[in-house]
């Protein structure tokens, strides 16, 4: 087995074991969406067209406190947590390049999950391979569990309490581990922490996370993108 098809099969092999840790979680948004006055087909609905957990989550919980009166608010909250699956696409549309009809399927499929895995990859073959692995299992997994979820409802409750919200966040930490043993990524990761946390208590939902990944991508081009093209300085003669 050469390089290129070991790191397509490692790629593949990462992605099926985020998805599948991640979709666990599906069943708590189908449960706690049926709890919160949602039907079976509006949360199927969610689940499929939205197919972004956290603003997935952000409806359920502000329709739940607020009712149908805070439905623009739920909006206005899902969307800001969105924003961020554009900021990704932005890196996956250089990585994947595709055409037609193919670039809608990436637009929908691009969520941390796919973005991280591809991101991690070592070649652009791997990150292809990693992206759609990834987007196509967490789809299919997540629809599957969120439907699961909404049709028990009451009888299973919030699954958070089984722990498979840590599944997922494992799934993650596991994942940039490796580039967390990395001088910069550790210091942009303890940055951002830092910043989230100073946000949050201030700032509504969805607006901490937008500003730490705008930060990020920020120093992310200039890093490598300006900063190795600008000329050096030059010195007294």
């Amino acid at each position: 087995m050469n390089q290129p098809d070991g790191e397509i099969r490692r790629a593949r092999s990462q992605g099926i074991q985020v998805a599948l840790a991640v979709s666990l979680y599906g069943t708590s948004f189908g449960a706690l969406a049926v709890v919160a006055g949602f039907s079976v087909w509006q949360t199927m609905v969610l689940s499929l067209v939205m197919f972004s957990g956290a603003s997935q989550f952000a409806v359920i919980g502000i329709v739940a406190s607020g009712g149908v009166s805070a439905g623009l608010a739920a909006v206005l909250s899902a969307g800001l947590l969105g924003i961020r699956n554009g900021l990704y696409a932005l890196r996956m549309s250089a990585l994947l390049e595709p055409r037609g009809l193919m670039r809608f399927v990436a637009a929908q499929l691009t969520v941390d999950e796919s973005t991280a895995v591809a991101s991690a990859q070592p070649s652009r073959e791997a990150g292809r391979a990693g992206f759609w692995t990834t987007a196509a299992f967490l789809f299919v997994g997540w629809n599957l569990s969120t439907l699961a979820g909404a049709l028990l409802g009451d009888v299973i409750g919030d699954v958070r309490s089984f722990g498979l919200d840590a599944a997922a966040a494992a799934a993650f930490l596991g994942l940039v581990w490796p580039w967390l043993k990395r001088g910069e990524p550790l210091v942009v990761a303890i940055g951002a922490a830092v910043v989230s946390v100073v946000l949050l208590p201030v700032l509504p939902a969805g607006i901490p996370v937008l500003i730490v990944a705008v930060l990020a991508i920020g120093f992310g081009i200039y890093r490598h993108r300006v900063a190795p093209t600008k000329p050096e300085s030059q010195g007294e003669s």
